[in-house]
């Protein structure tokens, strides 16, 4: 569509208040920043091989071959984000969620979330990468926090377009329930809202699915050496004994992962300690944390796999410490830390003399 046609825009927004008058409570916008093209038609560059790594797409796949900087993030796009932003004001207690992909996606999540006249939130594919390394994600969200002074973040680790974070960020491609529980607090304890993908709060990993059965044009495309995404696009695993994991009364577009079925929703509600069940009472949990909610966050210098940072809202300070690694892992706390502190209930951590010992996974949650 040509959104340098007034027309077009005006259909867009009839469009979004035809939802908003049947009471949406708003919208998560797909490649926001897509809307505009470049006015004069101009070719995007080549990208040389040895650059093609972006945010939530591999090497191999053929958007990484070029520098995407004319068929997005144009300078128009702002004063339609500002439109759309008018139009929700008008329905008081709607949201816009901007999914953001651009050659710096951090920057653009803070203009199009600047001033409070654009998007309520916007989040990016810089989590939804390979890099998985406490510096990784302490730089990533840093450095959003030094650019996006007014605006809200949203973070994700998984979506419809990347391979599952449960098989991704685990070393051995394999899945591991202490990885996801702690990915699931960690994801949960970082400033912003977050987005969780159907399926991680099962502890889903990358399904394998047969050329012969990919819907997914760029993995028809491009198979073998782009896969394309419907491996984590398979159907949910509702119930364990019903013919398509319970999730249709037929085959669906995609086959049901034969792993996932044993992680189905039913199963794992029986389960105390199952992922879902962990993941329940820390959402629940969560909840209870004003700090976690809404406080600042401040990161800590901890050396490889150990991620540490405060959160901070009015009296409530809550210290988070994450073992991103199979291993276990002993950190020397300091003083300031080691005195007038309360372990919180969501931990599986031990401290002793200063000590913090913390299993393969483990992750300690303290009050200050």
């Amino acid at each position: 569509m040509n959104f340098h046609n007034p027309d077009v825009r005006k259909a867009v927004l009839d469009n979004v208040e035809f939802w908003l008058k049947k009471g949406v409570d708003g919208f998560r916008l797909d490649a926001i920043n897509f809307c505009y093209h470049d006015a004069q038609l101009r070719d995007n560059p080549a990208k040389p091989k040895e650059l093609r790594q972006g945010r939530g797409f591999s090497e191999d796949n053929p958007y990484a071959f070029q520098y995407h900087y004319y068929n997005n993030t144009q300078p128009e796009n702002l004063s339609f984000m500002q439109e759309i932003r008018s139009l929700l004001d008008r329905y008081p207690g709607t949201v816009s969620l901007g999914e953001i992909s651009s050659e710096d996606s951090l920057q653009t999540m803070a203009e199009y979330t600047a001033d409070g006249d654009k998007l309520h939130m916007g989040y990016s594919f810089e989590l939804l990468t390979k890099d998985y390394s406490a510096q990784y994600i302490r730089e990533t969200v840093s450095t959003l926090e030094s650019v996006m002074t007014q605006g809200w973040p949203c973070w994700a680790f998984s979506n419809h377009d990347v391979e599952r974070v449960a098989s991704r960020w685990n070393p051995t491609g394999n899945t591991d329930p202490k990885q996801v529980s702690m990915l699931t607090a960690l994801l949960g304890s970082l400033r912003g809202s977050v987005c969780m993908y159907q399926g991680e709060e099962l502890g889903l990993g990358e399904a394998q699915v047969a050329f012969e059965d990919l819907q997914d044009p760029y993995g028809i495309t491009f198979w073998p050496n782009f896969k394309g995404r419907d491996g984590c696009r398979t159907p949910m695993p509702w119930q364990l004994e019903q013919p398509y994991a319970g999730f249709s009364t037929q085959a669906a577009w995609l086959p049901v992962e034969q792993q996932h079925q044993a992680l189905a929703v039913d199963v794992q509600l029986q389960a105390e300690d199952s992922v879902l069940k962990r993941f329940q009472h820390f959402m629940a949990w969560r909840k209870t944390m004003p700090a976690l909610q809404y406080g600042d966050i401040e990161f800590i210098d901890t050396p490889e796999p150990i991620l540490a940072f405060y959160r901070h809202y009015e009296q409530q300070r809550i210290l988070c410490i994450f073992n991103l690694s199979g291993e276990p892992q002993t950190l020397k706390l300091g003083d300031e830390i080691r005195s007038e502190h309360t372990e919180l209930q969501h931990h599986n951590c031990t401290l002793d003399a200063g000590t913090l010992t913390m299993p393969s996974y483990g992750c300690y949650f303290a009050a200050l």
